[in-house]
């Protein structure tokens, strides 16, 4: 008599088994995926910009020109620096700033509607007899649709200084590219403030900033800007923004420090994604997908 060879069935279990364990893998990796790059891309461009203190026509013709160029360019967002109107830490912006909304904010919001652009921008906003580094997002029709006052001033470097904002004010808001957050230069080194964006659920977050040194600093500062956007993005867990300026401070304890561009933006891994080029004008367009990493 022949008999029949013994099956073992524990083998069909390992494989079912490992059938499974192959299908959660997938399923956790697509999941991760979907997360992460879950907006299709959009093309978005940083201005870095020449900046020169109290300069407001000449700064405000600079920004219509690489607000031209952004939408030649089929940008659909483009971000502007800190304090583009009348430069960072220049205590004549007390005398020559306006409230925003107000009339440059004006002129801003109509290149908005007249180019189908969104727009963000670093502004000095003065309110009665208090002057604030303010940045707004316009919207393609001319629209302020989020506004933030800079709450980590380095206070010592002007007198009067800036008024700060307030924590609870920090806001995100959405539009049909996704939900958008904004914080400027400094309140990125201070973690209870990114947690406090973090917890908005941004798909994107644009911080200008007014990043200077002293001029034999650079280009190699630049790399810290490039540490500090990173860190942002992967605390917050969304793409941030982060365009610079180029000039000079012409007042105050650091007179003579520079901006020198180099502006950078990071995926929301954290992974650097552009940089800008060293101590030059520059319209920086880059496709990013807006999203938020799976936490």
């Amino acid at each position: 008599m022949v008999r029949a060879p013994e099956v073992k069935t524990y083998s069909c279990g390992s494989c079912l088994f490992s059938v499974k364990l192959v299908f959660i893998v997938v399923f956790i990796g697509l999941f991760f995926s979907v997360r992460v790059f879950s907006m299709e891309k959009i093309k978005i461009a940083l201005a870095q910009v020449k900046c020169i203190d109290s300069d407001l026509e000449g700064n405000f013709n600079r920004i219509k020109s690489l607000v031209i160029r952004a939408r030649s360019e089929e940008a659909k967002m483009l971000f502007f620096p800190e304090t583009v109107d009348l430069g960072w830490v220049n205590p004549e912006a007390h005398r020559l700033a306006g409230p925003v909304p107000g009339p440059f904010s004006q002129k801003i919001s109509l290149l908005a509607k007249e180019h189908d652009i969104w727009i963000g921008i670093g502004l000095c906003e003065k309110q009665g007899d208090k002057l604030y580094d303010t940045a707004v997002l316009i919207d393609p029709e001319g629209k302020i649709v989020l506004k933030h006052r800079k709450i980590n001033l380095l206070a010592w470097l002007m007198d009067p200084p800036y008024t700060p904002g307030k924590a609870a004010d920090i806001k995100a808001v959405d539009t049909p590219l996704g939900r958008v957050g904004l914080l400027i230069c400094a309140d990125s080194f201070k973690e209870e403030l990114l947690g406090a964006m973090a917890r908005l659920k941004p798909d994107l977050v644009y911080i200008p900033y007014g990043w200077a040194y002293p001029k034999d600093g650079w280009p190699e500062h630049g790399f810290q800007l490039i540490k500090t956007v990173q860190k942002a993005a992967r605390y917050i867990g969304a793409p941030v923004i982060g365009p610079n300026l180029v000039g000079e401070i012409t007042h105050g304890e650091w007179k003579g420090r520079t901006f020198e561009g180099l502006s950078t933006a990071a995926e929301a891994t954290g992974m650097s994604v552009v940089q800008g080029k060293w101590n030059r004008e520059d319209l920086i367009v880059v496709e990013i997908a807006p999203g938020q990493v799976g936490r």
